[in-house]
Formats: C-alpha cells, structure tokens, sequence
C-alpha cells in the first residue's frame, strides 16, 4: 500500500484554483486510463483524489509491480499534457458533478456548513459560478505549472518494501 499526499497552498487561494485543481485531476485521471489499464487487470489498484489541500496518489497491490504503477502515475503527472477537446469534455462533466451537489439539500447544508466552520474555504457555489463563468486552456497550464513548483510531499508505504 502507498499513499502520496502532494500538498500545495495555491490551490486554496481562489475558487478558480480549485476548480483548476479539479480539472487537473480528472484530466490527469483520464490520462492514466489507458496505460494504466494492465495494471488494473494484473491486480493492482489506484487512485487519485483531489483532496482539500493537494492530490493524494493511493496505489495497493503485489509489490513486486507496484513501484512501476507509482512511476507510470508520476510520469503523467510530471509530464502533463491534455487537448483542447478532452479540457472541453472534463469541464462539461465537472459542471454536472457541481450542480449535481447543489440541488441535492443535504450536501448543499454540508458546504454551507464547512463554509462557516472553515476559514479560507470557498463555497460550491463559488466554485460552479467560476466554471459556468468559463476556464481557458492557457489558465490550465499556468495553475498546473504553479502548483507542481509549490509541492509539499507527505508519503506512507506499508507492506512487503525495502526502505
């Protein structure tokens, strides 16, 4: 089992961020999907999870491969790239998923919620009006440029590895 946490304070800085960091992250996931189709059918599990403050990269499975699924996610992500049609396709599914938890009560009562409890914390709303508002191309590769030079890295390894 390894869990990565890459942790960044730019993306908290604006609701424009987050919705950035959201769209990197799908992106970055549908990027994997292909090449990372063989580790799925070898057993081997992964995950990428756009948390509060950074992406946490979750791989488990037989150790022996596992190092080569962590590297393969690395290089994606080191190497980042996208086409306009597949930035088009994202942005359109991260409008349903937005407005899809405003009109539910009980997640809309639970970032109201957070709202008041948390401060820095933008709202659902904020974040839908920004991506209804439009996201460029150019303003993607500029987020995912200032986030990789301000990572912080926290890591677990647990099982069968040498140190």
């Amino acid at each position: 089992y390894v869990r990565f946490h890459l942790i960044s304070p730019f993306i908290q800085q604006s609701a424009e961020n987050i919705v950035l960091f959201d769209t990197f992250v799908n992106i970055l996931s549908h990027n994997l999907g292909e090449p990372a189709y063989e580790a799925d059918v070898a057993q081997l599990e992964y995950k990428l999870v756009a948390g509060e403050h950074g992406l946490v990269i979750r791989v488990k499975g037989f150790n022996h491969k596992l190092p080569l699924l962590f590297q393969l996610i690395i290089d994606y992500l080191s190497d980042f790239s996208f086409t306009p049609a597949v930035f088009e396709m994202i942005t359109e599914q991260l409008k349903k998923t937005y407005f899809n938890i405003l009109i539910k009560p009980e997640t809309l009562a639970k970032d109201v919620r957070l709202l008041i409890l948390e401060h820095g914390r933008w709202s659902m709303t904020d974040k839908y009006q920004t991506l209804m508002n439009g996201l460029s191309v150019e303003s993607l590769s500029s987020f995912v440029k200032a986030f990789k030079s301000q990572l912080f890295v926290e890591g677990l390894v647990q099982g069968n590895f040498t140190s």
